[in-house]
């Protein structure tokens, strides 16, 4: 792949993860300030996930099937970017409900899509997706912080008159908005999701061609979907299919449990961090994800798909376990937040590679949408579900969590997850042209 497509596709990463990265992470504190239930909150948080479900039949189908993937992307973006921006003006739950799932609904097959059109310019996957997709992680990071320095009190710190640059810095990063000043800011998010979405919606225009596959020019089903949903005949691909889901589960376990435990203060047994570090403190992964991006090549040619997955996965299990032993140590805390990288690139990365490695090329979107329909659907909904009955009603006596035992169950689960990938996990080791439903010759 020459220098400029590689920096295209980059681009293409960095814009695409900013307009996730900019509303998600404070949208769980948004949604209760605008009088929404319960219910209702559910409802508005599972709108991705129920998009990345409804995605895999339909919109990766138009994908493959009907329409060049970058004039999809930017049809996607278009009307995906006007919903979400629109969502910083918007009250009441219907319209608010009705605008995030349009926006989900297009914005969640882009993920796979954006995978796809990358995949296709790319002479060796194994070497070339990671560096590619850095760029996401990039973008997810550049989203973040500059609301560290946006949400703030400047008021409060015109009032301190901090003298030096030093001592200035440690006040603004002290004097974060709160109370129904952050929620009004935070509206801020959907503006800027928005404003980036239309921007993505025109530089698809620009991406290398990439053609759509029609039923029978090489493919077997006219139904994108259905070709691929036939690979989960091979049991190496159903073992993947049902591992990514609980992978999945452990990735939003962590972010259900992560943000709220790291606040918790060390007499009611957590690390005590700052309210405004929360997020630099989780965006630690992020960074590490990068370097990790850079070795996940080499990692692959020197492991090979299996290990490489378990260390991902063990991962979770590492982090897990020193939340769990050492809930009040700060320092560990803020150290093991380094794995996230690992778990991701390891794991969630190396299985885009994989599909696209053994797949047939006519169901490219459909077959990341088939395990993004685990990641951001199945994996999140069970997470959703299974996390706030366990914290709030299992492990929780009054404002009290017993933190050793809530983090040792995904310490559980990521544990088994690995031996069975060991276990059971066997792809043929060089893949083979094949038509759907075939097996790959070993």
């Amino acid at each position: 792949m020459n220098t400029p497509t590689r920096l295209k596709l980059f681009l293409m990463m960095v814009l695409e993860f900013v307009i996730w990265g900019a509303w998600l992470p404070l949208i769980y504190g948004y949604l209760p300030s605008l009088g929404f239930t319960l219910l209702q909150q559910s409802w508005i948080l599972n709108a991705f996930p129920i998009a990345a479900i409804v995605g895999m039949f339909f919109s990766n189908q138009f994908a493959d099937r009907n329409f060049a993937a970058e004039r999809f992307l930017a049809f996607s973006h278009l009307v995906g970017g006007a919903a979400i921006f629109l969502l910083a003006f918007t009250k009441s739950f219907w319209p608010f409900f009705g605008l995030m799932m349009v926006h989900c609904l297009l914005y969640v097959p882009s993920l796979s899509i954006c995978n796809s059109i990358a995949f296709a310019h790319m002479k060796d996957p194994q070497k070339e997706f990671g560096l590619v997709r850095m760029g996401g992680t990039i973008g997810w990071v550049l989203a973040a912080w500059p609301f560290t320095f946006i949400f703030v009190d400047w008021a409060k710190v015109h009032d301190a008159n901090p003298q030096g640059l030093v001592k200035w810095l440690g006040t603004v990063l002290g004097s974060g908005l709160t109370g129904p000043a952050l929620q009004d800011a935070t509206r801020g998010t959907y503006i800027v999701a928005g404003i980036v979405s239309l921007g993505l919606a025109a530089y698809s225009l620009t991406l290398p061609h990439t053609p759509p596959k029609k039923a029978g020019e090489g493919a077997v089903e006219k139904l994108a979907w259905l070709e691929a949903l036939k690979l989960l005949r091979q049991p190496f691909v159903l073992v993947l299919w049902i591992i990514t889901l609980v992978d999945s589960f452990l990735l939003y376990s962590y972010f259900n449990w992560t943000g709220s435990f790291l606040g918790v203060p060390q007499t009611a047994g957590g690390p005590d961090i700052p309210g405004n570090w929360i997020m630099p403190v989780m965006s630690i992964g992020q960074v590490m994800e990068i370097l990790t991006m850079f070795v996940l090549g080499a990692t692959l040619k020197r492991l090979g798909w299996r290990t490489t997955m378990i260390v991902g996965i063990l991962g979770h299990s590492a982090r897990f376990a020193i939340y769990a032993f050492f809930p009040q140590s700060p320092a560990l805390i803020i150290l093991v937040q380094l794995v996230h990288g690992v778990c991701y690139a390891f794991f969630f990365a190396t299985v885009y590679i994989f599909v696209d490695t053994y797949f047939p090329k006519d169901t490219r979107a459909s077959a990341q949408g088939l395990f993004n329909m685990m990641i951001f659907g199945f994996g999140n909904i069970a997470a959703n579900l299974v996390c706030p009955w366990l914290k709030q009603s299992i492990y929780s006596v009054g404002d009290v969590t017993n933190y050793r035992s809530l983090f040792l169950v995904p310490t559980a689960v990521s544990l088994v997850a690995a031996v069975c990938l060991a276990l059971f996990f066997h792809p043929p080791k060089t893949p083979a042209p094949q038509a759907a439903g075939t097996a790959p010759a070993h």
